[in-house]
């Protein structure tokens, strides 16, 4: 790893998890840590209630748009985080990959979205933890 290590964040519509989880990152670790997302087949648009549950965090992730996933991304990170893109996540050898199991927070209400971003928090949090000691 460099000096600064990056992440890369992937889910399929990098519109909801891969998004909230960058955002938290980016709060949480300031310029320390570089951070990417992108998805293996993205939306138009980030999911609105996952942009509602972020504000709530005092998180804007308004202006940020769903990226298509390449190889130059994955080469260029340190941790590669997945997020139920299965087969479709590149794979390099030498990488640490780490998969978590979210509940997507398409088509879901403001109660269940706000409970995936509380676990990805939490999991954000030991990230940072880990990367940064």
């Amino acid at each position: 790893m460099s000096d600064k290590p990056t992440v890369l964040f992937v889910c399929v519509h990098n519109a909801g998890r891969s998004q909230m989880a960058a955002g938290y990152l980016q709060h949480l670790a300031g310029d320390r840590i570089e951070v990417m997302s992108s998805g293996s087949a993205p939306k138009d648009t980030i999911n609105p209630v996952a942009v509602e549950v972020m504000l709530e965090e005092g998180i804007d992730i308004r202006g940020r748009q769903p990226k298509i996933l390449t190889d130059e991304q994955v080469q260029a990170s340190d941790v590669v985080i997945t997020m139920g893109c299965g087969d479709a996540c590149k794979f390099y050898p030498g990488k640490r990959y780490e998969d978590w199991e979210l509940a997507d927070p398409a088509g879901q209400g403001v109660q269940a979205v706000r409970a995936i971003r509380d676990d990805i928090r939490a999991r954000i949090e030991k990230l940072v933890a880990e990367l940064l000691n």
